[in-house]
C-alpha cells in the first residue's frame, strides 16, 4: 500500500499553496516518499478526505496548507475513529503558521518534506469545544487554539478582508479594522469548576504557544501536560490594548493586571450576549461553549 495520504489544500496561504505545490511534489519524489495526494475543492474537505484516507488504512496522513488545514484534517482523523493508528505530517503553507511554531516543525517546506521521512513522533493533545450553531450544540476538535470576543471578531476581519496579505501584517490589519467596532462582552467562566465573572476583551483557549501569526499568545502552554491554557483579558480599553500589542508578541502581557492565566481540563463560558468563537482560524459559531482536552490523542512526525 501506498505509505502516505497528503492532502493539499490550493487555497491556503491566499493561494500560494497550488504554486508551491509542485515543487512540494518534486521534492517529496526525490525522498523517495510514496504517497498519493488529493486536492481540496471547498471548506469541509479536508475532513472528508482525511477521514476516507485513516478509513483505508494510511499510515501517514499530511496536511498541506494552513491551519485551517490542520484543523480539518485532525478532525477527519478523528471522525474514522482510528485517531491513535494514524501519523500526522505537516507541510505548513498557510498565512500564520502558528502551530508549527509550538512543535518545531520547520516552516520551509523543503525542510518539513524531510520531517516526513522521520521515525520519530510526538504525542500530543488535542483540543474539543462543544458550542451553538445554528440552533443546535455542535462539537469541534482543535489543534491550537480557540479564541473567543475580540479574537474571534479579528479572524472574521482578516477572513473578509486582509486574507491575501503576510501572517503578521493580515491580523494587524484585521485587529485594527475589528478595533473599531468591537465592545467588550459579560461573560461567566467556569474553569474546573471555580468561576468568573465580568466583562472581557477577549479569551483564548490554548493548546499551543502561537496565535495570529507569531504572537506568544500562551507563553507557557504545553502540548503534552494534558491541560488547556486559559488567557482572559479582561475589561481593557483599546488604547490599552494597542499599547499591549508588542507584550503579547513577547510573551510578557501574562503579568498585565487585567490578564488572568490559568491551566485547566474542562471550560464552560457562557454569556448574556452575542459571542463568537473560532478554533484555529475558523470562525465556527457561538457562546455558550464548554472545552476539554484529549490527552495524547494525536501523533505527530516530527
Amino acid at each position: 500500500m501506498t505509505y502516505a495520504r497528503l492532502i493539499v489544500n490550493p487555497v491556503a496561504g491566499a493561494g500560494r499553496t497550488a504554486k508551491k505545490w509542485p515543487e512540494i511534489m518534486a521534492r517529496l519524489e526525490s525522498l523517495d516518499l510514496r504517497f498519493d495526494y488529493d486536492l481540496t475543492e471547498a471548506p469541509g474537505h479536508a475532513r472528508e478526505l482525511a477521514k476516507s484516507a485513516a478509513s483505508k488504512g494510511y499510515e501517514l496522513v499530511v496536511s498541506v496548507g494552513g491551519d485551517g488545514t490542520i484543523n480539518e484534517v485532525v478532525n477527519g482523523l478523528y471522525d474514522a475513529g482510528n485517531l491513535a493508528e494514524v501519523r500526522l505530517g505537516i507541510i505548513s503553507t498557510g498565512t500564520g503558521s502558528d502551530y508549527i511554531r509550538t512543535i518545531g516543525i520547520p516552516r520551509a517546506y523543503h525542510e518539513a518534506c524531510h520531517c516526513l521521512k522521520s521515525p520519530r513522533k510526538l504525542a500530543v493533545d488535542i483540543g474539543v469545544v462543544e458550542y451553538w450553531s445554528n440552533g443546535q450544540m455542535v462539537r469541534r476538535l482543535f489543534a491550537n487554539f480557540a479564541g473567543l470576543g475580540f479574537d474571534a471578531e479579528i479572524v472574521r476581519t482578516t477572513t473578509q478582508k486582509f486574507k491575501a496579505l503576510s501572517g503578521t501584517i493580515s491580523y494587524l490589519a484585521g485587529l485594527f479594522s475589528a478595533l473599531i467596532f468591537y465592545r467588550n462582552k459579560g461573560t461567566t467562566i467556569a474553569m474546573d469548576g471555580a468561576e468568573i465573572d465580568g466583562k472581557i476583551c477577549t479569551i483564548l483557549v490554548s493548546n499551543g504557544r502561537y496565535g495570529g501569526g507569531g504572537m506568544l499568545t500562551a507563553p507557557e502552554a504545553d502540548l503534552s501536560d494534558g491541560l488547556l491554557d486559559v488567557v482572559i483579558i479582561g475589561d481593557v480599553s483599546k488604547p490599552d490594548l494597542i499599547r499591549s500589542l508588542p507584550r503579547i508578541y513577547k510573551g510578557t502581557h501574562l503579568t498585565h493586571p487585567k490578564v488572568t492565566w490559568k491551566k485547566a481540563q474542562v471550560i464552560e463560558i457562557k454569556s448574556a450576549d452575542r459571542v463568537s468563537l473560532q478554533a484555529d482560524g475558523e470562525l465556527l459559531g457561538e457562546l455558550p461553549a464548554r472545552f476539554y482536552v484529549l490527552p495524547a490523542a494525536l501523533n505527530i512526525v516530527v
